[in-house]
């Protein structure tokens, strides 16, 4: 963990906070955009960020044209940076300023990182455009023209090159390389070497003018950059004041991390702004160290990043004990917060599922289906999914046998919901009462059940799977059809199915890799589209608003049932965040549990839609911590032999899968020991 400082702290769990300033600018006026540019820093140190950057030749302004050979303008460009260098021994901040500088009888278009009263490096850019509106080589000379690595300015001897990373000694997940305008633009941009070589953080410092439709696709750009170098990056361009003699300037920052957009600036803003955001660097090691390619791709480049060198700096983390994220965090990171998003995930979810069965069944030449329909979630969205692969085979929906199998805890809603789905979707639907096949086999063990005695243990349970898996398969043979299964990701994560029985074992799995937060809004989502006609949709709504439980216990009279699924291995929106960041990122437990706090610390869900009030749920760090330690057991421990024989499914998800064949590779008999040693960490008190 970096630095020291409290638990609360988003620092601790190697985050760290970035800023992007656009200030208003005068052509031609170093005083002026000096003091501008030493406000904004004042206003990233106060907002705890890290390093802030600004815009190409910001300090001069990037529209002086020949002005740059003027020797007035390039003395007061150096004594606005000397104001700037001054001001960083009171202001906290690492700040990346652009401007021009006389080095060697050569004028570059740079970028000096300063910090402390000291300038750390300086970077000349490396391509200059010089085509259509942009003649920059009429003014500087490119990075290659540099005849020395470093230069003096006053009593510093400054690292000078294009080939710069900047690490932090006290957060060495942070090292970041600077680049300008124009050199992302080209088909091999520098920061793809620096990415490479180590740079976690990439810097673009712009000019960039204003065109219809151009916000677009620097937008692609920076994403697509940021993506392809798994690494975040920020990008600032010129704003107000720039020089409109013939161009136009909107002033557009971003930053982004991974390809997913943190923040952006409000384009076109008349004065100064400052945008931020927390990156997560956690997020860029793990990818790198998971996709083999980024270092093969090193090692192919080995004499391009031989040539780096290192500049190392103390960042001086903020050290506060409560320092929240003001990232936005998803409380159902694999359901979009965003409506249009939302849909297309669960339509693209619906497809894989549907192409996936009806491939098996296309390959195996079997046009029947045969699914445990329960009136829960999971054997709902099955059965779904069956529907809709009729659908697409040309088959009649008679294909799908449906055989509802109540047992001695079934209740009449559960039962109800069962028989009015697969009528309403035109199953061959059937009802076997599995209560005297069970009866049987208790007599055959000799169960205490068998002799009146209201004995429900694990055996009582599992008696009753067993029996709904048999006929089952036997139907199968019968009908000479295929078993569909529907056991969902988070109980298999979590261990919550019962070994070689229907909700683990099947002839083919559609819902394996779908984690439950998703499931209730792929069944919303059906619902809304009405596919299946108005009685279909009135019954989805009804399945979604049903407690989760497994109906093994029966309940005692007057009752509700005994069961709570969420009462005994936790809330499944808390435990399937857990899964998303252990299984897609295998992130720490400390972190995990902070993440989750920023999250769920308080009942506002935004624009959430389907969530009443009183399903608006806050979790403690003491409730997180007690349910991260259940998911972690449960996970290591005790599940991963059910894992490691599930039967064939399509992976849906990039937040992973858990098939022993695909994604998820993992001995059955690990130890849970460091994970657990780690909830330590966690507090069980909140800051105040």
């Amino acid at each position: 963990m970096a630095g020291t400082s409290s638990y609360f702290n988003l620092y601790r769990h190697n985050f760290v906070r970035v800023a992007v300033g656009v200030p208003e600018v005068r052509v031609a006026d170093p005083a002026f955009n000096a003091t501008q540019t030493i406000a904004l820093m004042k206003q990233a140190a106060e907002r705890n960020a890290l390093l802030v950057v600004f815009p190409e030749l910001g300090l001069s302004a990037y529209s002086c044209e020949d002005l740059f050979h003027q020797h007035a303008l390039l003395d007061a460009t150096c004594d606005g940076l000397r104001r700037i260098l001054k001001a960083t021994n009171e202001i906290p901040v690492i700040a990346v300023i652009g401007l021009p500088l006389l080095i060697d009888n050569l004028l570059f278009n740079c970028a000096a990182v300063v910090q402390g009263g000291r300038i750390l490096g300086v970077i000349p850019k490396t391509y200059l455009p010089n085509y259509r509106e942009f003649y920059e080589a009429r003014q500087f000379a490119q990075a290659d023209c540099a005849v020395r690595n470093s230069f003096q300015f006053d009593d510093q001897q400054v690292p000078f090159g294009n080939r710069l990373l900047f690490q932090s000694a006290d957060q060495p997940l942070f090292t970041f390389s600077v680049e300008i305008c124009e050199d992302v633009w080209v088909p091999i941009p520098p920061s793809s070497y620096a990415a490479l070589a180590g740079a976690t953080v990439l810097i673009n410092l712009s000019a960039s003018n204003v065109t219809v439709g151009k916000e677009d696709f620097r937008r692609l750009l920076v994403a697509d950059q940021s993506a392809r170098c798994l690494a975040a990056y920020i990008y600032s361009a010129a704003g107000s004041g720039e020089s409109t003699t013939d161009l136009a300037w909107d002033g557009h920052g971003m930053i982004y991390e991974n390809g997913t957009r943190l923040s952006e600036t409000e384009r076109f803003r008349y004065g100064p702004q400052l945008i931020a955001a927390d990156i997560d660097l956690d997020r860029l090691a793990q990818d790198r160290a998971r996709q083999n390619s980024f270092g093969e791709s090193a090692r192919r480049h080995h004499h391009e990043l031989s040539e780096f060198r290192v500049v190392r700096f103390q960042a001086g983390l903020p050290a506060r004990d409560y320092l929240p994220l003001e990232r936005a965090r998803e409380r159902f990171p694999f359901v979009p917060s965003d409506p249009s998003q939302r849909n297309e995930r669960c339509r693209e979810t619906y497809e894989i599922q549907v192409q996936g069965l009806v491939k098996r069944l296309m390959a195996t030449s079997v046009k029947k289906v045969v699914i445990g329909v329960s009136g829960g979630l999971d054997s709902t969205q099955a059965l779904l999914v069956c529907a809709r692969a009729m659908k697409v085979m040309g088959l009649p929906s008679e294909s799908i046998l449906a055989c509802t199998m109540p047992g001695f805890a079934t209740t009449e809603r559960t039962l109800l919901q069962a028989r009015r789905l697969s009528q309403a979707l035109g199953c061959r639907a059937s009802e076997i009462d599995i209560k005297p096949s069970c009866l049987q086999m208790f007599r055959d063990i000799d169960h205490p059940f068998a002799r009146g005695e209201h004995v429900f243990d694990t055996t009582f349970e599992n008696v009753q799977a067993g029996e709904r898996t048999s006929h089952l398969f036997r139907l199968a043979n019968r009908h000479d059809g295929l078993v569909v299964g529907t056991s969902d990701l988070s109980e298999l994560a979590l261990g919550w199915c019962t070994y070689g029985v229907g909700d683990h074992m099947s002839h083919y799995h559609v819902n394996a890799s779908v984690p439950k937060t998703l499931i209730q809004y792929l069944i919303r989502w059906v619902a809304e589209m009405n596919e299946f006609g108005s009685e279909v949709s009135a019954v989805l709504n009804a399945v979604v608003e049903t407690v989760i439980t497994p109906e093994l216990v029966p309940a005692k009279s007057g009752e509700p049932a005994l069961q709570d699924s969420e009462a005994v291995i936790g809330p499944f929106e808390l435990q399937d965040f857990n899964l998303y960041y252990i299984l897609r990122f295998g992130y720490a437990p400390p972190k995990v549990a902070f993440l989750a706090w920023s999250a769920w610390r308080n009942r506002e869900i935004g624009s959430w839609p389907n969530i009443p009030e009183e399903k608006r749920h806050q979790y403690t760090i003491a409730e997180i911590k007690h349910w991260l330690s259940i998911f972690i057991d449960r996970f290591i421990r005790f599940s991963q032999y059910k894992r490691s024989c599930i039967p064939n499914a399509p992976k849906v998800g990039s937040g992973g899968s858990l098939s022993p064949r695909g994604d998820y590779r993992a001995p059955s008999d690990a130890a849970p020991t460091a994970w657990i040693a780690q909830l330590d960490e966690i507090p069980d008190e909140e800051p105040r």
